[in-house]
């Protein structure tokens, strides 16, 4: 098997050139130093592939860009993949540097770094290989990507906010679709298929969850969709998302199959209300705990703090969830750019829950929705 570039989504936005991604690498190269690194490591996954637009398919053969600063980026990569690694969207910024089967993949790596040198690794970067790399340079030092550059890809430009906005829209139009079909009667599977299908139809390349969380199910927050035949009287979460054009779109609003009770009622529009103060919290210089606290504080006057169980909100870009982090004690300060979930909710155990969530993206004067959809209770059949 062997990697592939990624490719354009049809219909979509320009690709991106070879000088974007030379430009991030120099970034990440230079935020490297900043931060006392001598130099950033990057196996196959979604750094890759933001950083060259390179997809190959992980395996025990060892690829691995290195970026330093004041250096040409290098990419290690098997002599048979080559090729590929060549054609990919940044190939004409990397430098290649192939080996073949047989040799020693590690040592061709090392060669490249500082014996003693602390580099930030890639957080998915496989134990074989982070192995293999410490094995020949005992006395370097390795930090995960995302505690030692966070914010390495938190800020995104005009043409990456531009596809998260055509990913959030085709969220938005698949739930105005799956507002019209049956619910009631219906296994959360099969709800979650119609959900899947129509993310695909509106420009989907990936879907990477289709929650369908009916009655009490709906209590358990990443609930995986079952064969629990939805009634009416159910309350359901439904939270959805994938990528589009290369980028994530997550949104979750919460239905009512026929009429809801006095209580169902004052649940969600307590979380309604909790997820607008979220978002009426995200301005430039706030911290990122500043919107956890403004959500959760809504939810806790109302006595339902103990039912909030997670964390307000998670960064989305290339991957669903990545950093910043919307959590007490991160005290990182919103830049415009930044995008991430605003998604409180409240779960009561064996009964029903509720969870409203946005794509929000910071910008130079308070916050931008990606996704516009009503937020009010919606009754299903």
């Amino acid at each position: 098997m062997t990697g592939t570039p990624v490719p354009p989504d049809r219909d979509g936005p320009a690709p991106f050139t070879a000088e974007d991604y030379a430009a991030r690498m120099r970034r990440a190269a230079d935020a490297a130093a900043e931060a006392g690194l001598d130099g950033v490591l990057v196996a196959p996954g979604p750094d890759l592939v933001w950083l060259t637009g390179y997809r190959p398919v992980e395996t025990e053969r060892l690829t691995l860009l290195v970026l330093r600063a004041g250096h040409d980026p290098v990419l290690v990569v098997p002599t048979l993949e080559a090729p590929d690694a060549a054609q990919a969207p940044g190939g004409s910024a990397l430098t290649l540097r192939d080996w073949t089967d047989g040799k020693d993949p590690y040592e061709a790596a090392a060669s490249l770094l500082t014996a003693d040198g602390r580099y930030g690794i890639s957080d998915n970067a496989w134990a074989l290989h982070l192995l293999g790399l410490r094995e020949r340079l005992p006395d370097a030092g390795h930090v995960a990507l995302t505690r030692a550059l966070p914010m390495l890809r938190a800020v995104k430009d005009a043409a990456e906010l531009d596809r998260l906005a055509a990913a959030g829209a085709a969220a938005d139009a698949t739930y105005e679709e799956i507002r019209k079909v049956p619910f009631a009667g219906r296994r959360e599977r099969e709800v979650a298929g119609d959900l899947a299908d129509l993310l695909r139809h509106f420009g989907h390349s990936q879907v990477d969850f289709t929650i369908v969380a009916s009655g009490p199910n709906g209590a358990n927050p990443h609930h995986e969709a079952g064969e629990r035949v939805i009634e009416r009287g159910d309350m359901v979460v439904l939270d959805f998302g994938g990528l589009k054009h290369g980028y994530g779109s997550d949104t979750t609003r919460t239905v009512h199959v026929g009429d809801p009770t006095e209580e169902e009622r004052r649940v969600h529009d307590l979380v309604r209300a909790a997820q607008e103060a979220g978002f009426r919290a995200v301005r430039p210089g706030a911290a990122c705990q500043d919107v956890d606290r403004a959500a959760r504080a809504v939810i806790a006057d109302a006595g339902y703090g103990e039912y909030f169980i997670h964390r307000t909100g998670h960064g989305i870009g290339v991957t669903t969830h990545e950093p910043p982090y919307m959590i007490e004690g991160e005290e990182q300060p919103l830049v415009p750019g930044m995008c991430f979930s605003v998604e409180p909710g409240v779960y009561l155990p064996g009964r029903f829950g509720v969870r409203i969530e946005d794509i929000v993206t910071v910008t130079e004067d308070g916050g931008r929705r990606l996704n516009n959809t009503p937020r009010e209770m919606a009754m299903v059949d």
